[in-house]
């Protein structure tokens, strides 16, 4: 199967436009900018006045599946070499010509997102953004910092499903309170239990799970949280210069891990409600139902790089709205030991010296 491209020239110099954390579109090869709406008047193709509906997407992937999932090849404009992709990719370079290659296939008609967070982040400075996180570390190998490699930063944009939904929940939890008091010959604790039923309804807005298989759940749950006020209406332009995939995880299986989250959420608040109240909370029992759930496709702007130290690597992610970075780091077993019996010295002293004091005390 041969798919559609859609690509954005300099209407200058015909090189390949990237956009850039300030809303332009900009040719790296001759500096000019152009912004999106004289794009929209040259665009040598059209998307279509459609969102993404996932009931509607459900009807259309029956009718299209095998088109949908399998391998596609594209034709490259400006080079004219073939492409093949896998299903999911939305957006990349050409590997022959390094053009930016828009699958408009992939995310045009019903496939297109509700909503896009445009890079703010610019490329620049995100080296030493990394570094920065380093810094504090103390469980770093002492050789990391000048020993480890940075690779290439990539920026992607990675699909989310936005949920929104209402909650109706009842939890039934024991609360204690404790009493002490003494008489001339003895010390008393009163412990007063109470079984506390609380019934509420929530509502939650835009609850993010990524919808992409490939991309570790943690790490991008990690980055948040994002401004969803700056949600756009989506437009291929934003996609040039950076990779995209479209969703491979459909709303229907990530449902239950958004719903999680509700639930984790409610469960707080409750608990949260009457903890004063009470010396200890316990939870007996939970009843959560997730009522009238919708859902919203957008996509999010993330960098992934990563670092490689003594012959592995280290995957790092940073939020291309807010510059948050998250990632994984070695740890060097020897201070991880020396820490760990510093904690224990400390606390046998701190130990001891209660002891003595009692000891002391009684005497």
């Amino acid at each position: 199967m041969t798919g559609e491209t859609l690509s954005y020239k300099c209407l200058s110099c015909g090189s390949p436009l990237v956009y850039d954390s300030k809303g332009k579109l900009k040719c790296n090869s001759c500096d000019s900018e152009y912004d999106l709406e004289t794009l929209k008047k040259y665009s040598e193709s059209e998307n279509g006045d459609s969102e993404f509906d996932w009931q509607d997407y459900k009807k259309a992937f029956e009718q299209n599946k095998q088109n949908i999932e399998n391998t596609a090849v594209y034709i490259c404009r400006s080079c004219g070499a073939e492409i093949e992709t896998n299903p999911q990719t939305a957006a990349t370079h050409c590997p022959y010509c390094d053009n930016e290659i828009i699958l408009n296939d992939r995310v045009g008609s019903s496939l297109k997102p509700n909503g896009i967070i445009p890079f703010k982040v610019d490329r620049n400075g995100l080296e030493n953004a990394v570094k920065a996180y380093f810094e504090g570390k103390r469980l770093l190998p002492n050789k990391f910092k000048n020993q480890h490699k940075i690779g290439k930063i990539q920026g992607v944009y990675v699909p989310f499903w936005l949920f929104d939904a209402t909650l109706d929940g009842q939890m039934l939890l024991e609360g204690t309170e404790t009493k002490s008091y003494s008489d001339s010959e003895y010390d008393y604790t009163e412990v007063d239990h109470y079984l506390v039923d609380i019934d509420g309804t929530m509502t939650f807005k835009r609850i993010p799970v990524d919808a992409s298989i490939k991309m570790d759940d943690d790490l991008m749950d990690s980055l948040e949280p994002y401004n969803y006020s700056d949600i756009v209406d989506f437009e291929t332009a934003y996609l040039s210069g950076f990779l995209a995939d479209r969703f491979d995880a459909s709303p229907d299986d990530s449902l239950p891990r958004a719903s999680e989250r509700m639930r984790n959420s409610a469960e707080e608040v409750f608990i949260n409600s009457v903890n004063r109240s009470f010396d200890t909370i316990t939870r007996k029992s939970s009843n959560m139902n997730i009522l009238n759930s919708s859902v919203r496709y957008v996509m999010l702007p993330v960098y992934l790089l990563n670092v490689e130290y003594k012959g592995k690597n280290y995957r790092f992610a940073i939020n291309g709205q807010t510059g948050k970075v998250v990632g994984e780091l070695p740890i060097s077993k020897i201070k991880k030991r020396f820490y760990f019996l510093l904690t224990f010295l400390i606390s046998l002293g701190i130990y001891s010296g209660l002891a003595w004091l009692i000891y002391r005390f009684m005497r």
